[in-house]
């Protein structure tokens, strides 16, 4: 695999620029001739299963449809691409990306985004009758999925009625007609409280949707980014140049304007289609089949060869890696602007997703660790969806649940180091919360830590020491990179 230690000077935001540079990582593969009907979900979950380091795939000559028409998958699943999506050096290990990432984070100012007149995204337009997206290879992800799902790494543009300011999100689309895509919401979001907002004034709901564009965009409308700041802003301001948007013909909403599809249209109140269930991140499937609305397209515009990227959610194994780093980051800089001191780390590990937050501290107080675990669970970053905090000591890497599991079970007690909070903020998604009853939920805190008390007194680990590791890891490094790689090819094959 190839590697690198540098960041982009310009960036620029267009999804095949970005696949040039994953296929000179050497982190890509192209499938040919998968069905759109559930083995293409099914290939993209196996990838995920059987590689350590999953490439990103692109899959072309979907039967029953033009053969340049793809769908790209597994884009954010590496530490490499991560890094090189947010302009950072490629060489950076998982805690040290993090902290570079915060640091960026902090720093960073908005840079607004630049209005242009055209792009190419208008290399082919549709209106009216000629409007068909049932012409694109648009999976059903999971056995159990109600439809055929065309919106799951993608962007979703609206507007509040009342204050003209407009929202990027990341919402579920599903396929309902040539010209017609249902949209679920959950509750709270900015694109529902916008929606709601129309529906009470009793007037049509402007969108705008983008299904293929750089990764960079797909992360800042996922992104709880900070309030107030436009997510073409943030992006900007991430890479340190403008994003090139077009004001919609429709709808005078903003779209990339190097996206590979993009449609305007607008939802009408009272109306609604049978929209799920859809097997979402947690691993399940989540909101049963019910009424939701859909948005009737009125334009449709779309590259040659265009690029569906998708990211459903399967059941959690390694990805989710971006999320993970920028959940992570953010989680860090809450909990350092609230005043908690020497934070070493703060890991959300991808099969966990929002629901378990790692955090390694050097305790310097009695209380320390309780203090870190409430304050991570509780900043804004790390309180919706959350289940479980741990706070370990420095020695332990939070990157290795290994060590997460060893650290909880040889330095906790449960009778002295958990406590329960109640009554958190939590919502629909959550699977473990009964029908009727969702919206809170509760954590554990977990102190799998030296107890302040005596730790001087504590007993020492067994371990070798990182002098030894250095020492012996240089002598023999041939022969035990020879037997990590028969090792890693054996676990990938299943053997």
């Amino acid at each position: 695999m190839a590697t690198a230690t540098r960041t982009n000077a310009t960036q620029s935001v267009d999804l095949r620029d970005w696949l040039k540079e994953v296929k000179r990582l050497e982190q890509f593969e192209q499938i040919s001739g998968a069905h759109w009907d559930l083995e293409l979900g099914a290939l993209t979950e196996i990838i995920l299963e059987r590689n350590p380091t999953p490439p990103a795939v692109m899959f072309d000559n979907v039967p029953g449809f033009d053969p340049n028409r793809r769908v790209l998958v597994n884009m954010l699943e590496t530490l490499e691409r991560t890094a090189l999506t947010l302009n950072l050096p490629l060489d950076l290990k998982t805690i040290p990306l993090i902290d570079a990432l915060r640091a960026k984070l902090r720093a960073m100012q908005p840079i607004p985004a630049n209005v242009v007149k055209t792009g190419p995204v208008f290399e082919n337009i549709a209106h009216g009758d000629e409007i068909d997206l049932t012409k694109f290879p648009v999976p059903r992800w999971h056995a159990g999925d109600g439809g055929r799902y065309l919106g799951t790494a993608h962007l979703v543009v609206t507007r509040d009625p009342e204050t003209a300011v407009e929202n990027i999100g990341c919402y579920r689309v599903m396929l309902q007609d040539k010209d017609k895509v249902g949209l679920y919401i959950s509750p709270g979001k900015h694109g529902k409280i916008h929606y709601e907002k129309a529906m009470k004034a009793g007037k049509p709901f402007p969108v705008a949707m983008a299904f293929g564009q750089h990764p960079l965009l797909y992360i800042a409308a996922s992104q709880a980014v900070p309030f107030g700041v436009n997510e073409y802003d943030w992006a900007g301001g991430l890479i340190g140049q403008p994003v090139d948007v077009i004001e919609g013909p429709v709808t005078g909403l903003h779209f990339p304007a190097n996206s590979e599809i993009v449609i305007e249209g607008e939802i009408i109140p009272g109306e609604s289609m049978q929209e799920g269930p859809f097997g979402e991140w947690p691993g399940y499937y989540a909101s049963a089949r019910r009424a939701e609305p859909f948005v009737r397209v009125k334009a449709l515009y779309y590259r040659n060869d265009p690029i569906i990227t998708g990211a459903a959610p399967f059941k959690p194994t390694i990805h989710g890696m971006y999320r993970s780093c920028l959940r992570a980051a953010t989680v860090w800089n809450g909990m350092e602007q609230a005043g908690v001191p020497d934070i070493k780390g703060v890991y959300l590990p991808p099969p966990a997703q929002r629901f378990m937050i790692a955090v390694a501290i050097k305790q310097r107080y009695p209380g320390h660790a309780k203090q870190a675990a409430l304050v991570a669970c509780q900043c804004h970053a790390g309180a919706y969806l959350g289940r479980y905090v741990v706070v370990v000591d420095d020695d332990i890497d939070i990157t290795d649940t290994n060590e997460i599991l060893w650290a909880i079970c040889t330095r906790s007690d449960p009778e002295t180091s958990v406590d329960i909070l109640r009554r958190c903020w939590s919502g629909p998604l959550d699977p473990i919360i009964q029908p009727g009853q969702k919206g809170f939920n509760s954590r554990m805190i977990i102190e799998a830590v030296r107890p302040w008390e005596w730790r001087d007194k504590f007993p020492a680990t067994s371990a070798i020491t990182n002098e030894m590791r250095t020492e012996y890891g240089s002598k023999w490094r041939r022969q035990l990179e020879q037997v990590q790689a028969r090792h890693s090819v054996t676990r990938a094959r299943g053997e």
